[in-house]
């Protein structure tokens, strides 16, 4: 992005979350983008001002600290913002009020007040939650099964779409993978439980309708802590979990509503990486002055 705010350039390149891939895969990945958005752009590093790097797994301060030291040693004499993937998002809607929910593998929400106060809530992880996440729905998908085959009863049918999608032959080969690469697993199971559930299947409309209860409910906290409960506001619905599914974006919207009865449904002004490049251009602002 130019001085003007104009964008040059844009690329892609791998996985950035410094908890699951590491801080030097991060680094790489992301200097990987630069380096190749620099190129189609044909921009050298010495034209660069500044960068912001929005990464999911920095929300953690010592996290925060060592990826932007790392930016700065990759990147001498740059001013350097690191911040999160979420902070994108919301900076991604513009100006006022407004909540954004991340439905994907994770889950999270990140909101901004009438006062211009930011809070977030979720986005901990499978371990400490990411309720109603692809994750979570598979995960809990995958236990059913487990305990319905441990009390002697037959796969149901939705149990053997599983496996089938899995490519697995049976529950023990699916629990090795699971040991292996959780993260692959639980996730690919979410758009069988969608599938079933658009054909009338009921348990896997229950899946996903717990799913949509624990997302509203990430909604509904912010509503609360930014006391946005009588305040019109934008909520943006943003993840791999949102706009392919008749039957669970339907019900999504049913509890968004139930949570936040003034939220107007609406779209990101800008991509995430635009916002990023915004941040970035801000610094140089700030620096100027």
């Amino acid at each position: 992005m130019d001085e003007t705010g104009k964008v040059r350039a844009k690329a892609r390149s791998g996985p950035s979350n410094p908890m699951r891939v590491g801080f030097g895969g991060a680094l790489a990945s992301v200097c990987e983008a630069a380096q190749l958005t620099m190129q189609k752009g044909k921009v050298s590093v010495a034209e660069i001002s500044a960068i912001c790097a929005g990464l999911a797994g920095a929300a953690q301060p010592e996290s925060e600290r060592k990826m932007k030291q790392l930016l700065t040693e990759e990147f001498p004499e740059k001013l350097v913002r690191v911040c999160t993937d979420l902070d994108l998002t919301l900076e991604a809607t513009g100006s006022g009020p407004a909540i954004v929910l991340i439905a994907g593998t994770g889950s999270a929400a990140v909101g901004r007040g009438s006062d211009g106060q930011m809070a977030r809530v979720g986005g901990h992880g499978p371990l400490l939650g990411d309720e109603g996440s692809a994750y979570d729905v598979g995960q809990r998908a995958a236990i059913a099964a487990m305990r319905a085959r441990d009390r002697g009863k037959a796969d149901s049918t939705l149990a053997a779409r599983i496996l089938r999608e899995l490519r697995v032959a049976n529950w023990e080969e699916l629990e090795l993978r699971v040991y292996r690469v959780a993260d692959e697993v639980f996730p690919r199971i979410f758009p069988v439980i969608v599938a079933a559930a658009e054909e009338g299947d009921r348990t896997a409309r229950k899946l996903l309708q717990d799913g949509a209860r624990a997302l509203a409910e990430l909604v509904g906290d912010l509503v609360e802590r930014l006391k946005l409960k009588s305040h019109r506001f934008l909520l943006v619905k943003t993840g791999g979990m949102v706009g392919h599914t008749k039957y669970f974006e339907g019900i999504l919207d049913e509890r968004l509503r139930a949570a936040a009865p003034h939220a107007r449904f609406g779209k990101l002004a800008m991509s995430p990486a635009e916002a990023a490049g915004s941040m970035a251009l801000r610094l140089t602002i700030r620096e100027e002055i």
